[in-house]
């Protein structure tokens, strides 16, 4: 689950990390008493507003009706409000939204932490992440945190550093120290920059999170370390365990069509292709969209109904699959083990039926437990449904559909 920069933030905090301190409007004529609200609070008398979507490149994205960028700053009071007009509302493109973008329905009035001092301010990368082949968690950082980072990743990669963690012993102190040693920081920066990495790991492991990306975390004029954005993403699967935290899913943010699936309780995704699947079983999903591609078509999405597969679920799966408009044909690919065939086989026939005009070819593919008298059922349906025992027969129908 991906969470907003000001709901990491939040998280953050609540573990002992500094961050740049600001409010969320929804409104813009709350603007103002925000803005003078976190004025009373830090002091400040700058604020950078922030739209608040789920994707990266704000700062160089452009709200499509009013030209603004997707980060702003406000050089006084007067001009909040103003600039929360150009974002709130506004669809946002940036280089990870589609040419639409995505709609602005809360912006961030944030504290300008860019502030003269006796030194200049500095902005670096971190991030925490999985690495799943070694079973380790990962630091990434790098001394050159901003808006370019993909680029220094592309061009630079040795200006990227990896500290490797076990979780059985978590992070130790000298690796807390060779990071800010890395980053070039000494004197009271350095002290704050292990603090820093301290307390961001514990928030990471604190909140089952799959990645924490601050970028940029920033070295203040008087050696203060911030982090003045974030990119959460939590672990589903653990949800479970912080009920605060699943509170803050935003489905607006969400595909339409995979809230509607995940409330149907089916696990889908949606891809780019033409072929629309249907199985039981994340490895058989897997392996059906190998198929889908080998027979020349690509997939539409992945979809697992998981152990039960009546009538009603498969009608729910079928027109969820079919609010695809590229979707071109459906491979139903389901192996009889807890479930039935027959029974699998029957769900199918009475959803078909429920449809109506079915409006693409429909091939349906049942292993295991009574097989022989779910493709009977189907065979003697006399519903346009085109039946197949093996998997190459399957690869064969599709690509046969598709011409």
């Amino acid at each position: 689950m991906n969470l907003h920069e000001f709901q990491g933030k939040s998280i953050l905090k609540s573990h002992g990390v500094a961050i740049q301190e600001g409010k969320v409007v929804y409104k813009a004529e709350d603007a103002l008493a925000a803005a003078k609200e976190l004025t009373a609070e830090t002091g400040t008398d700058w604020y950078v507003v922030k739209a608040q979507i789920h994707a990266g490149g704000r700062g160089k994205g452009t709200v499509e009706e009013t030209g603004s960028h997707g980060v702003v700053l406000a050089k006084g009071i007067d001009q909040v409000e103003e600039k929360v007009k150009g974002i709130l509302g506004g669809h946002l493109v940036t280089a990870q939204t589609n040419g639409v973008g995505k709609k602005v329905n809360q912006v961030l009035i944030a504290q300008d932490v860019y502030y003269p001092g006796e030194s200049e301010p500095s902005e670096f990368y971190m991030s925490v992440l999985l690495d799943r082949e070694r079973g380790r968690n990962i630091i990434m950082y790098s001394t050159e945190g901003g808006m370019d980072i993909e680029s220094v990743a592309e061009e630079t990669p040795h200006l990227i550093f990896k500290e490797e963690i076990d979780p059985r012993v978590g992070l130790q102190g000298f690796q807390a120290r060779r990071i800010a040693f890395n980053l070039g920081l000494s004197g009271q920066a350095f002290k704050e920059m292990t603090k820093f990495v301290y307390s961001l790991y514990a928030a990471y492991e604190g909140c089952d999170a799959s990645m924490f990306e601050i970028n940029p975390v920033l070295k203040t004029s008087d050696d203060k370390i911030i982090a003045v954005d974030s990119k959460v993403t939590l672990d589903d699967n653990a949800l479970f365990r912080h009920k605060e935290y699943a509170e803050m899913r935003d489905k607006s943010e969400e595909d339409p069509t995979e809230v509607e699936a995940d409330e149907a309780g089916l696990n889908f995704v949606k891809l780019d292709g033409n072929v629309g699947c249907m199985v039981n079983g994340a490895g058989l999903a897997m392996a059906t969209m190998d198929i889908i591609k080998l027979s020349g078509g690509n997939p539409a999405n992945f979809l697992d109904v998981g152990g039960t597969a009546d009538a009603e679920r498969v009608s729910k799966a079928f027109n969820i699959i079919l609010k695809d408009p590229n979707v071109k044909a459906i491979l139903i690919n389901i192996f009889g083990g807890i479930v039935r065939c027959d029974r699998v086989a029957q769900g199918v026939v009475d959803a078909y039926k429920s449809i109506g005009n079915f409006p693409v070819p429909l091939i349906v593919r049942l292993q295991g437990t009574n097989a022989e008298e779910a493709k009977k059922l189907i065979d003697d349906s006399g519903l346009d449904v085109h039946s197949v025992v093996l998997l190459q027969e399957a690869a064969d129908k599709v690509k046969e559909v598709l011409a």
